[in-house]
């Protein structure tokens, strides 16, 4: 793929908490680089880091050290620059498909465009993910595939420079996680997105990702290695489970889990 620019930049960034037992170091020495239009996974055993990693980009949380970048400005806090899909689809259950979009619509491009500017956005966004026969349905009139389809929009509908995303497949069956997946391959290829995501999954990371980040078990997590995945795209779920690239790839991330970086025990 053709990437233009450095468009994230973490650098030797770490986050402590404070917690009843004393301070906990959740991640240490974080340096990252990532281009504009790149698609990267976090991957590692639970209590790494991962979502801890994902808030300080999505500007949630604030590092206790080091310095986090997009576009060329310091992350302070949470902004419009970057959307985030986490698991729970945090829809509310009072608006619609539609109304759910609208709202985080409205809030980014009230000011600069007119409402039928905003609805043609919404209903833009929705047809993106393929939902506009759900325009009028509230969330609990969908399946859970659906409303992750609709966060999906939410974010993207709002432009984000980074979508960033919280295992947002994880509470779903294999079907539909495999589905959505296919679907977040041809989104992205049409946005150009730049997107971080987590997940546990390492077939979907191979799947997904232009390289995935293998972090270290916690505490004072760091990043282990980073794989490049050369497959090319777009890239086909069947063409590649024949493919020995793929599986190559494959068996990189799972000796780097299960072998240099075994499972902690609970």
């Amino acid at each position: 793929m053709s990437l233009s620019k450095k468009f994230v930049e973490i650098t030797d960034v770490g986050m402590k908490f404070d917690t009843p037992k004393g301070s906990f170091t959740a991640l240490r020495d974080i340096d990252l680089t990532i281009q504009q239009g790149e698609f990267i996974t976090l991957i590692g055993h639970s209590g790494c880091g991962k979502s801890t990693l994902l808030n300080l980009i999505a500007g949630l949380t604030q590092p206790t050290s080091g310095h986090l970048i997009c576009a060329g400005r310091e992350i302070s806090g949470p902004g419009p620059d970057r959307g985030v899909v986490f698991q729970n689809h945090s829809l509310l259950p009072w608006l619609t498909c539609y109304g759910n979009i609208y709202l985080a619509v409205e809030r980014v491009f009230a000011d600069r465009e007119s409402k039928a500017q905003l609805k043609a956005r919404t209903e833009a966004a929705l047809a993106l993910v393929g939902l506009t026969h759900a325009t009028h349905k509230r969330p609990h009139e969908i399946s859970g595939g659906m409303k992750q389809r609709v966060g999906i929009a939410r974010a993207l509908a709002m432009e984000p420079r980074v979508l960033l995303m919280d295992e947002p497949f994880g509470a779903l069956d294999a079907l539909t996680r495999a589905h959505l997946q296919d679907e977040l391959l041809g989104i992205v290829a049409k946005t150009q997105s730049t997107v971080v995501m987590v997940t546990h999954d390492v077939d979907e990371a191979v799947l997904l990702s232009d390289r995935i980040v293998m972090l270290t078990n916690g505490p004072a997590a760091t990043i282990g290695d980073i794989l490049s995945v050369d497959l090319p795209r777009p890239r086909e779920r069947l063409a590649l489970a024949e493919d020995p690239a793929y599986h190559h790839l494959r068996s990189g991330v799972l000796e780097f889990l299960y072998q240099k970086e075994k499972r902690p025990a609970a």
